[in-house]
């Protein structure tokens, strides 16, 4: 077990390598001159030349990654064109906000999908289980930024049971944060409830139907029993992999949403540091959430030993 956790947790430095590879390159690849935004169009050509040679971006693109790559080796992601402050900074200044709304998300989206999805399961072709599933197909449907629309319309316009747009964290003032975080966190929450909630549905009643249960219910176990200490763990293995997908949906899904609610988390920071042209900023964001993407799923992947005990990494 212990050399499958180190040979897991090696592989994932070629990963971040290649995607620091194809970031970079991607983001110089975009149409448009960082250079013109910060001197404006008006710029004389010497103002120009100079500026671009003070950021480096005078050199092959080759020079700019090793340059870039060797000072994020150091802890360095660079610093914003556009504010002169470091990038490191400007993430840790808005990383909570983002993991607040993501992880508010998550246990909202496991706390509505798995009962769901076990009740489904033990209520096999009745009318539970269709309405359940019927509600699954609609959640999957219904994108999150329109969903995030019509919560804002529904709570904060009409009923004005909550606030439309802003952000307080719930660590200066806990009920007043909660009542910020709670639209955002259910916009992305329905989509991934969806998700998990039928996947569980699917693996429980592969797991209910195992020799071993069906002997325990011949002997008389309770079914409460069998459900939740047999059946849930076993079921858990496939289930735990489509959260660890989920959680990169989570990231990627927070730009859109925090730019919706005028949340100043990162996603807003990545949004904004586009429009502007500016590269370090840009690179640093998207860069830490694929290695937080490719962290969980190594988590996720080390995690399965304990759900599922066929899992052998002794091998």
């Amino acid at each position: 077990m212990r050399k499958y956790i180190v040979r897991r947790l090696l592989s994932i430095v070629p990963v971040l390598w290649l995607v620091s590879i194809m970031v970079f390159a991607l983001i110089h690849l975009v149409p448009g001159d960082p250079v013109l935004v910060i001197l404006g169009s008006s710029a004389q050509t010497e103002q120009v030349e100079l500026m671009r040679q003070r950021l480096g971006l005078d050199q092959h693109i080759a020079i700019q990654y090793w340059n870039w790559a060797t000072a994020l080796l150091q802890g360095d992601l660079g610093t914003s064109i556009i504010s002169d402050e470091p990038v490191a900074k400007l993430i840790l200044e808005r990383m909570p906000v983002t993991i607040s709304v993501a992880t508010a998300a998550l246990l909202l989206s496991l706390a509505i999908s798995l009962p769901t999805g076990i009740i489904a399961a033990l209520r096999h072709n009745t009318y539970t289980d269709y309405f359940f599933m019927a509600l699954v197909i609609l959640a999957v449907s219904v994108p999150s930024f329109w969903l995030a629309l019509l919560l804002m319309m529904l709570f904060s316009a009409q009923l004005k049971l909550l606030p439309m747009m802003g952000w307080v964290s719930i660590f200066d003032d806990f009920w007043q944060g909660v009542r910020y975080l709670i639209l955002p966190s259910a916009s992305l929450a329905f989509i991934l409830a969806a998700i998990v909630a039928r996947m569980t549905r699917s693996s429980m009643l592969e797991v209910l139907r195992e020799d071993y249960i069906v002997t325990a219910l011949a002997k008389g176990t309770p079914k409460r029993l069998i459900v939740f200490k047999h059946a849930l763990k076993n079921a858990f293995a496939p289930v735990l992999t489509i959260i660890g997908f989920q959680v990169g949906f989570l990231l990627g899904g927070t730009v859109v949403i925090e730019d919706i609610y005028s949340i100043p988390g990162v996603g807003r920071l990545i949004v904004s540091a586009i429009s502007n042209r500016d590269y370090p900023v840009v690179q640093g964001c998207i860069l830490l959430v694929a290695a937080i993407y490719v962290f969980v799923n190594a988590a996720v992947d080390i995690a399965y030993a304990y759900f599922d005990p066929r899992v052998s990494y002794d091998q």
